[in-house]
């Protein structure tokens, strides 16, 4: 039997799939951040399982243990207190050793609270970074609000409630007009998703909120100059002989502009 990564829901508990829902039913064993968690999960859609703690304290130990039962052939899913196991959760570990002793993995897909936050921010674009969780450490913060000056495109990190209004403020710091959204509590009841420049919303989180919070740092914004370079460009090539797309696609990705853009800019 392949390693069932099975995808739990980001808050409201009504947002798991069918199919994980039968892949936990019928389990042999499944691992999870905190069973008193997927528990709860697991009791409000009238499901009994065998519970196993996999944490980022005894992950290593528990793939030692975990491995032998999925070469002999019993049914494990993998689950993490929210979303999908191994993106800035444990999993990654039993998933490449899973792989390494030739047993097969399969993921069941379901809630991101990466992907549900770019669209409730608004700024949601062609192409996106996610950043994990963000730097403590105020330097490196600060070298992170450098690199992205290079990365035009929008970008999504974790943040803890607790130091969110630090890091807000070193971002408004840096770049203080950047559209930015802080996505707090989704899918739950208390759902809040506050938009605005980054000077803005550091001003709203002077501070600390309560919840889980997803961090959406919108486009950079385009210098004027640059775009009418770009779209000289772009009406160069296809002077050239080179599809209008096709060319708006290829100086998009050398500048940064939006592909989009640069295309309608050039009718």
């Amino acid at each position: 039997m392949p390693l069932a990564v099975c995808a739990t829901p980001i808050g409201n508990l009504e947002d798991v799939t069918l199919r994980v829902l039968g892949e936990l039913a019928g389990a042999d064993l499944v691992l999870c951040e905190d069973t008193r968690r997927t528990k709860i999960l697991l009791e409000r859609h009238g499901i009994e399982a065998k519970l196993v703690s996999y944490h980022e304290h005894n992950e290593a130990a528990r793939t030692t243990q975990v491995l032998p039962r999925l070469e002999a052939g019993e049914r494990v899913a993998l689950t993490s207190d929210a979303g999908l196991p191994g993106v800035s959760d444990p999993g990654a570990r039993l998933i490449e050793a899973a792989l390494e002793a030739g047993v097969p993995v399969t993921v069941l897909p379901g809630p991101s609270a990466v992907e549900t936050a770019l669209v409730a921010s608004g700024l949601v674009a062609e192409q996106y970074r996610f950043l994990g969780y963000l730097p403590r450490a105020a330097k490196a913060r600060a070298a992170l609000w450098d690199e992205l000056g290079r990365w035009p495109h929008a970008a999504v990190a974790f943040e803890s409630p607790k130091r969110l209004p630090a890091a807000l403020a070193s971002l408004a710091s840096a770049w203080p007009e950047r559209r930015v959204a802080v996505c707090r509590e989704l899918t739950k009841r208390f759902e809040e998703v506050v938009r605005g420049t980054a000077e803005e919303v550091a001003a709203t989180f002077a501070e600390p909120p309560k919840g889980e919070i997803t961090l959406v740092i919108g486009e950079a914004a385009a210098v004027e100059g640059d775009e009418t370079e770009a779209l000289a460009a772009l009406t160069e090539l296809v002077e050239a002989g080179a599809g209008r797309r096709q060319a708006a696609d290829v100086v998009s990705r050398l500048t940064g502009i939006s592909r989009n853009k640069l295309y309608r800019g050039s009718l």
